[in-house]
């Protein structure tokens, strides 16, 4: 029997927490923004920052759980748990709207979207090579032959025929 993974439980947390965050980290930038920023900035906000996280968080999503390991774990990689730790970390710091650093901050986020972006696509080819058909073994038996293993032969089978009646010369 497998040990348990101790660390199980924040990897499960954001796989659970993926989803909502396409919706709260929008929705922060723009309560940020009421609360710490004000005036004209509301159209960057509403035009491009909420629809940027929130399809961005979208798409990552559908990359990280079309994973088969992520599917079957319903659990994240420690790799995603680290990269979505800093974007989601940098989109809240740039919902701060502080001065001086919310060029820096606004920078960082977009760079660390676009590589979390490139990791799930990593990850996912990752998971995706071999042959065509076997993505990754997530039970211990299976019906698919591993790429080394040779296909079976096919042998000819016996075949009997029973007549029910007799033909008849006419």
């Amino acid at each position: 029997m497998p040990s348990y993974d101790r660390g199980m439980w924040v990897r499960q947390a954001f796989f659970r927490w993926l989803l909502p965050a396409a919706f709260l980290l929008p929705l922060w930038l723009f309560v940020g923004w009421g609360v710490f920023q004000g005036g004209w900035a509301i159209l960057w906000v509403l035009f491009i920052a909420v629809p940027s996280v929130f399809v961005g968080q979208l798409l990552l999503t559908v990359l990280t759980r079309s994973r088969p390991s992520v599917r079957a774990e319903r659990a994240v990689s420690w790799w995603d748990v680290a990269g979505f730790t800093v974007w989601h970390g940098l989109t809240i710091a740039v919902g701060l709207f502080i001065d001086g650093a919310f060029g820096w901050l606004l920078t960082a986020a977009i760079i660390a979207g676009i590589a979390l972006i490139w990791l799930q696509l990593w990850q996912l080819w990752n998971e995706a090579r071999g042959s065509g058909a076997r993505l990754r073994e997530t039970i211990s038996w299976s019906t698919i032959p591993r790429v080394d293993e040779p296909t079976p032969t096919a042998r000819p089978r016996e075949v009997i025929v029973v007549r029910e009646t007799e033909q008849r010369d006419a």
